[in-house]
């Protein structure tokens, strides 16, 4: 006992010492931060981006390298949080917005460019028959939603713990106090015979059930196919429909992680990379739920936005989709993510070090477990994450030009190239080797 509080108390100690030294090699940044903070609570206006003692602040970027404003680069391997599939300056992409732009920036009208992008998603994902879109993943899932409840004539929706389907639609412990007011029942993700239980049990009322493939910020945690194959199977049965938030996980192969699980949904919500770097956000499925948008209709439903067919997206999108992450790029892609996940979980095991890596593709996230410590199904499975550790493993990061999430989240960029990705498992592996005395031998 006194051993491990010891240890935890070095623990404690390393972070602060990591904090300092952190601060201490960013002035400017520090100054710009205090600038921000009378401007912005608290600096922000975006919350994931903030860590202490206070955030990074990028001034350049290119390939996969940022570079902040102190001067410091780092391999990026944060991706924008998955909606930076391309890297920082795809020539492909950025010559098919300049052209777009170049034409004209806001034109209030419909171009050609929407319906190139429509034809691309339609071809890639099967289950899209049509689709619509958004400005961001959120809108795209609150508007699936919407869609689904008009359909069905019902109004509650079934969710998982863990779940993140954007800023208003945030189940990562319970739902989050700004959350829109949906009639949401909650389940424990990855536990088929609990869901269909509640499924069954609220049939009559049940609008959808809305699931992520793998929880994205919930973790990076897969879900079994039985678990997603029986909500398949039960939303049909009960008259509800299966809304797949793929926002992150439509990266994973030629066709989503739909296409891997061979499980069709109703409804899928799209957003993040497939803008090529712009806002976002996409919501499509079977052609008599999407009919129900059609404005030649009478009684269609109204879906406004100003910039849902801004020609920046449009044609960065459609450029990125079809010239650069090609289906069989996308495959490529995937497998080396699922390399790298493995890679770390052998240094992790080697060292005996309390990490373990989950994920699915080019998507992946590190969590500070203890050793020996069973495979991770759901947040429950988190419950004994070390967020100091996590923190430390973090900043040893920054300080050895790698940038990841506070939280452990990466998402690989095209631009990553081999040595860079080789360099971080050995660097990596020098972190964990040089903190051992954080934790028990094994």
């Amino acid at each position: 006992m006194t051993q491990t509080r010891t240890q935890s108390d070095a623990v404690s100690q390393e972070v602060e010492l990591a904090r300092e030294r952190y601060a201490s090699r960013r002035p400017l940044t520090a100054a710009l931060h205090d600038r921000a903070r009378e401007y912005l609570p608290g600096g922000n206006t975006r919350s994931v981006l903030y860590h202490r003692p206070f955030p990074l602040r990028i001034a350049r970027a290119w390939d996969a390298i940022v570079e902040d404003i102190d001067g410091h680069q780092y391999v990026d391997l944060l991706g924008e949080y998955s909606a930076g599939l391309y890297g920082h300056s795809n020539q492909v992409v950025i010559e098919a917005m300049i052209a777009a732009l170049r034409e004209g920036v806001s034109r209030g009208a419909h171009t050609r460019y929407e319906v190139d992008l429509a034809a691309a998603i339609c071809a890639r994902f099967a289950s899209i028959e049509r689709v619509r879109f958004t400005n961001s993943g959120t809108e795209a899932n609150l508007m699936a939603l919407s869609a689904a409840r008009a359909y069905t004539g019902r109004d509650r929706v079934l969710a998982f713990h863990g779940g993140y389907h954007g800023g208003l639609l945030t189940f990562t412990s319970w739902p989050s106090p700004v959350n829109a007011p949906y009639d949401v029942l909650l389940a424990e993700y990855n536990d088929a015979a609990g869901a269909l239980a509640v499924v069954q049990e609220h049939a009559s009322a049940l609008a959808c059930v809305l699931v992520e493939p793998m929880l994205g910020s919930g973790g990076c945690i897969p879900g079994d196919p039985e678990f997603l194959g029986v909500l398949r199977e039960s939303t049909r049965e009960a008259g509800a429909l299966l809304i797949f938030d793929e926002v992150m996980t439509s990266r994973t192969g030629s066709g989503g992680l739909q296409a891997r699980l061979k499980i069709t949904p109703d409804l899928t919500t799209l957003g993040k990379y497939i803008g090529g770097g712009s806002s976002f956000g996409a919501f499509g499925g079977s052609a008599d739920v999407m009919a129900l948008f059609d404005p030649s209709r009478p009684g269609a439903l109204p879906h406004a936005g100003t910039f849902n067919n801004n020609v920046a997206s449009m044609a960065a999108g459609h450029a990125g989709l079809t010239q650069v992450y090609t289906p069989e790029v996308a495959e490529w892609h995937t497998a080396r993510g699922d390399e790298l996940r493995e890679e770390l979980g052998r240094a992790f095991r080697a060292a005996a070090a309390p990490f373990q890596a989950t994920g699915v593709g080019s998507l992946l996230a590190v969590h500070a477990l203890p050793a020996g410590s069973g495979p991770v199904r759901s947040t429950r499975d988190l419950a004994k994450s070390d967020p100091r550790l996590l923190e430390l493993f973090f900043l040893d990061l920054l300080d050895l030009g790698y940038y990841i999430a506070p939280r452990g989240y990466m998402a690989l960029s095209l631009e990553l190239t081999r040595d860079q990705l080789a360099d971080f498992v050995r660097t990596v592996q020098q972190i964990v080797g040089s903190r051992a005395a954080l934790w028990p031998a094994p």
